[in-house]
């Protein structure tokens, strides 16, 4: 009842806020469900796709089992950059090591664009929402009072309904902080896993490749 009362009795302003807050919620709630179930496949299909290129005896072999489980395209794409390219530019000049080095970090950091995807939304609405709600309260309360002071008369009734209303919005902003700051650490730490696991699969690769250039 508290929050319809809001609606009703509150200006544009508060509408914007509270449909502001709700937008924000709903987009960090649908990031969540969804990157949490795309790190966990990527999770597991890093190390899937990584184990099953060891075991390969030849470089085309081990691309081709890797692409079987590398879904999201974050080991295949490390892969296939070792594949040097003698064309005379700029970018195969200085030895193997150093073309290695260079491709494979291309390659490690849009694997790891695909991972961060969606990040600074959470961090953005975990560190907004909640001014966004204090800016409702404090909003809220102003245009409460004002409507108080317009009705001539002053008492604790009139005071505490529409001034408690207003609160809710700082509660409203907690509420759709508190989730994105929880997730965005949370699935932080997941991509800081399967970021290492590639870096240290790049690492390997490159001292294979280093040894192996024409293969």
């Amino acid at each position: 009842m508290g929050i319809g009362q809001l609606f009703v009795s509150g200006d544009a302003v508060t509408d914007i806020v509270a449909l502001l807050l709700l937008m924000m919620s709903v987009a960090s709630w649908v990031l969540i469900f969804w990157k949490g179930w795309l790190l966990r496949r990527a999770g597991a299909d890093v190390r899937r796709s990584t184990l099953a290129f060891w075991q390969s005896t030849t470089l085309d072999e081990g691309q081709r089992q890797a692409q079987i489980f590398d879904r999201e395209a974050l080991v295949v794409p490390l892969i296939a950059a070792t594949r040097l390219k003698a064309d005379g530019t700029l970018a195969s000049a200085g030895d193997v090591a150093q073309q290695l080095t260079r491709v494979l970090r291309q390659a490690l950091h849009a694997a790891l664009r695909k991972l961060q995807f969606g990040q600074v939304l959470l961090a953005t609405v975990g560190s907004t929402a909640p001014f966004v709600g204090l800016l409702g309260t404090v909003w809220g309360i102003y245009h409460a009072l004002i409507g108080i002071s317009n009705a001539g008369q002053v008492t604790i009734d009139r005071i505490s309904g529409p001034v408690g209303e207003a609160l809710i919005m700082t509660a409203a902003g907690l509420a759709v902080a508190i989730p994105a700051v929880l997730a965005y650490n949370v699935l932080g730490r997941s991509i800081g896993r399967i970021e290492a696991e590639l870096e240290g699969f790049a690492r390997d690769l490159r001292e294979l490749r280093a040894r192996q250039p024409g293969t």
